[in-house]
């Protein structure tokens, strides 16, 4: 074999299905474990990845892809690059690497799902190189936050938050457990690998590794592109599987993607937006987390739906209202309530950013100026205890995220809520409500931050004991990245 073309051998070695005699195609793939989708076993053999690669490619382009992130991450350590980061792009830091080592360290739960009960064995080829990639991103990012944490306690919660229940982190969990964690590797392939990572990944690992090599922060830069390269070639599960799928029929698929696409574009709103409009100094914001989403998402994303025959998700309308000013909410009350993140959250409205902000979001201004208007007073007449809130915010029981509402709309659409079997569900949207309510066993049970407190998990009921049952430390809460300097 070495003596032949890859081309001769390729397929062979990769795509060995074959029919079972020592026991049932249902004792192999059980119908708990796998799914039933209905689909014939003889249309899986037709799976079929455009990203073709051997197991010896595989092993020496990762070799080479950590031999260049590490070569980059021993020049930087002897450096003092880390000291003149802008201290918001420093809170994004550490916010990506709180939430995200969570994504991918469960990821390797559903891409070894994959790589064991997928239907066709070029699937499950595939899905092998995904676990391996999804256990290398989880190390790789933990390394790197690692070597900061002499220079700042907050780092710890890349390795520390998957172990808690701080809000921030419910939410991711709960995202992830209905992505993939709780799910057969059909629906994983269609939401993780299709949905999630075709989609937004894009946005956060493209978008924020063109900030990051714009702010000079070139370790962050490398780190996420390296990781990014290896989600451009396992995003490639979903598409084949799709297709099969789509033969038996355009709903299930429709849902799924439904489903997926809008809790992604809830976490990514909290995650990337504050990020990208925020925490981005604003002489190296290349450009607003809204047209990074036109980008990636609106253009390219949704072309591929219509290459499938799918339509566009039903809310898409609401999606598209939401983006003028769903993250600019969610960065008001984050802020506010900032003592319960592991990051400290750039309030980003000095007068130029706020000119920034309303170019390139023209009702910023009306809906959200006032607000940071008597947030501002409040600082500069010394009444920083008016700038937190004296209450709990009501949570989503679907996204976990806190309820937000359009500021100075006269005709804001109201929470939504579900009364099933004898417990009321509360809903930030219209879509959230639909997805709990397409199953509702699925969600039901679950305990939002708030639930927790109501019925006697967090004690003493106080924000004190909130923060202690998240596990902050007076060390650790979050505070204004810039020192309230930008009120002055």
């Amino acid at each position: 074999m070495p003596k032949l073309n890859r081309s001769d051998w390729y397929d062979l070695a990769r795509d060995m299905n074959w029919n079972f005699k020592y026991v049932t195609y249902d004792r192999v793939f059980p119908e708990e474990i796998a799914g039933d989708y209905k689909v014939p076993e003889k249309d899986w053999y037709v799976w079929d990845e455009s990203y073709k690669i051997t197991y010896r490619e595989y092993v020496h382009n990762q070799y080479e892809k950590d031999m260049g992130v590490y070569s980059v991450k021993t020049a930087l350590d002897r450096s003092k690059l880390f000291e003149q980061l802008d201290p918001g792009w420093v809170s994004s830091l550490k916010a990506h690497y709180g939430a995200m080592v969570i994504p991918e360290i469960l990821s390797v739960i559903g891409e070894a799902r994959m790589s064991r009960f997928g239907r066709a064995a070029a699937w499950r080829n595939m899905a092998l190189f995904g676990t391996l990639d999804e256990m290398r991103h989880t190390q790789i990012q933990l390394l790197f936050a690692h070597g900061l944490l002499n220079k700042d306690i907050q780092f710890d919660w890349a390795h520390k938050g998957v172990h808690t229940n701080e809000w921030g982190i419910i939410a991711a969990r709960h995202l992830c457990d209905d992505m993939f964690t709780a799910a057969d590797p059909i629906a994983t392939a269609i939401q993780l690998t299709f949905t999630l990572e075709t989609g937004f990944t894009n946005v956060q690992f493209l978008g924020m590794a063109a900030d990051a090599l714009n702010v000079g922060d070139v370790e962050f830069g490398a780190l996420i592109s390296s990781i990014q390269t290896d989600e451009s070639r396992h995003a490639q599960q979903g598409e084949p599987t799709l297709k099969i799928l789509l033969k038996q029929g355009k709903d299930l698929p429709q849902k799924l993607i439904d489903t997926m696409f809008w809790r992604s574009w809830r976490i990514f709103a909290l995650l990337t937006g504050l990020s990208m409009d925020y925490y981005t100094p604003l002489e190296h914001r290349q450009k607003s987390f809204k047209e990074f989403m036109e980008e990636w998402i609106i253009q390219q994303f949704v072309a591929q739906f219509r290459d499938f025959g799918l339509e566009l998700p039903w809310y898409w309308e609401t999606f598209l209202e939401e983006l003028e000013w769903y993250h600019h909410a969610l960065h008001l009350g984050v802020w506010i309530w900032r003592s319960t993140l592991w990051w400290n959250p750039d309030a980003g409205v000095s007068q130029a950013e706020r000119e920034w902000l309303q170019s390139k979001y023209p009702n910023w201004e009306k809906q959200f100026g006032p607000y940071w208007d008597t947030l501002t007073e409040n600082i500069r007449n010394n009444r920083l205890d008016r700038t937190y809130s004296e209450t709990f915010p009501v949570t989503c029981n679907l996204c976990q995220l806190p309820i937000v509402i359009l500021p100075s709309a006269t005709e804001a659409p109201k929470p939504k809520k579900v009364n099933y079997k004898g417990r009321v569900y509360n809903f930030c949207c219209e879509p959230c409500q639909w997805i709990f309510e397409q199953n509702p066993e699925r969600y039901a049970g679950h305990l939002s931050i708030v639930d927790r407190l109501l019925s006697g998990h967090i004690q003493p009921p106080t924000l004190e004991g909130a923060l202690a049952y998240m596990g902050l430390t007076p060390e650790t809460c979050g505070d204004d990245a810039d020192k309230y300097t930008w009120a002055s």
